[in-house]
């Protein structure tokens, strides 16, 4: 076993880290913030994480202000957007769009290995968006709602550091014009076409971008993460149906390898994923337990540890919110 996985295992898998106490007395159990932020810490990477239980309202933040990356996490206000509008009479979510072989966009989601000429409904893209990441779906969203139309909804709820900054086309197009700025005058179609760049010097281009804040997909922290997140779960940002509507797309995510990953029979995740593998890996959702509901909002950037731990560091930290605040004395 790597010596990172026998750390995490004695720091988290055990029912308490134990603190000696001096002069002999019984060890004392470590604070459950304490054993987070050893757990974070131990990765070679930026991250932050905010956690609140909702029955007692404990918190517990760790760097949970700074901005983060939010990489796909930035869908959720999109979807919220989405809802909105149509309980405005903006969007009418059953209606079909078809798919051009211009609106394809690489990286997650299934709707780019389909033959142009397929028509969803803007619920279908809504739902593919947040369940497979739908990169093709969500710049259709964004599209159809507009880019400024989200960031005005996040100023307009009380949300700062919360912002869509582009589109994940020209996310992309961006990484090849660091290859060559010529690659600025690529069309969708031609750097869909293309892929990502693989030469030698690639994985520290995209590790520099990654961590550019002039460069995101989107900006966050934590705590408005998990702000957002517990608005949705008391039907407070859209209507209550439109929330628990949102709440079942967040419950059929298709990626369960991070805040599910340890998780017992019986506890149930809505989460959205954001991801630049390896260099970058998030997690936040609402986990329904015993004790329970708990949100949790968890960013790792700027990774340089092997992907895997950062999954496992991601499950093992739900995993130990569900056991210590599911208790009936949660610390």
């Amino acid at each position: 076993m790597p010596q990172f996985r026998v750390a995490l295992f004695l720091l988290l898998a055990s029912p308490a880290c134990e603190v000696r106490a001096p002069h002999g007395d019984a060890p004392q159990p470590m604070p459950l913030e304490a054993e987070l932020t050893q757990a974070l810490d131990a990765l070679s990477a930026k991250s932050s994480l905010h956690a609140k239980h909702l029955p007692t309202g404990r918190e517990i933040a760790i760097r949970a202000d700074e901005p983060m990356n939010t990489l796909s996490v930035i869908k959720i206000p999109i979807m919220v957007l989405a809802y909105r509008d149509a309980e405005a009479g903006r969007l009418d979510l059953d209606e079909r769009y078809t798919l051009r072989p211009e609106d394809r966009r690489r990286g997650s989601g299934l709707l780019q290995t389909f033959a142009p000429g397929l028509s969803p409904t803007y619920r279908d893209l809504v739902t593919q968006m947040i369940v497979t990441s739908d990169n093709t779906a969500t710049d259709l969203l964004i599209a159809r709602l507009g880019l400024d139309r989200v960031n005005a909804l996040l100023e307009e709820v009380g949300f700062r550091e919360t912002r869509l900054l582009r589109t994940t086309g020209d996310l992309f197009r961006r990484v090849w014009e660091l290859e060559d700025p010529a690659n600025s005058a690529l069309s969708p179609a031609e750097v869909f076409d293309r892929g990502f760049p693989n030469d030698e010097g690639a994985f520290e281009r995209s590790f520099t971008f990654e961590g550019d804040p002039e460069e995101w997909l989107g900006s966050t922290t934590a705590r408005e993460t998990s702000l957002l997140l517990e608005r949705i779960h008391k039907g407070e940002i859209a209507s209550r149906a439109s929330c628990d509507e949102m709440i079942g797309i967040l419950r059929r995510q298709f990626y369960s390898s991070r805040l599910p990953r340890f998780l017992p029979d019986g506890v149930d995740a809505a989460h959205k994923t954001g991801d630049w593998p390896p260099i970058a890996g998030n997690d936040v959702g609402i986990l329904y337990h015993p004790g329970g509901p708990t949100i949790v909002s968890i960013y790792v950037n700027q990774n340089r540890t092997d992907f895997n731990e950062v999954e496992e560091t991601h499950g093992e930290i739900a995993r130990k919110l569900v056991e210590v605040w599911g208790r009936r004395d949660p610390r």
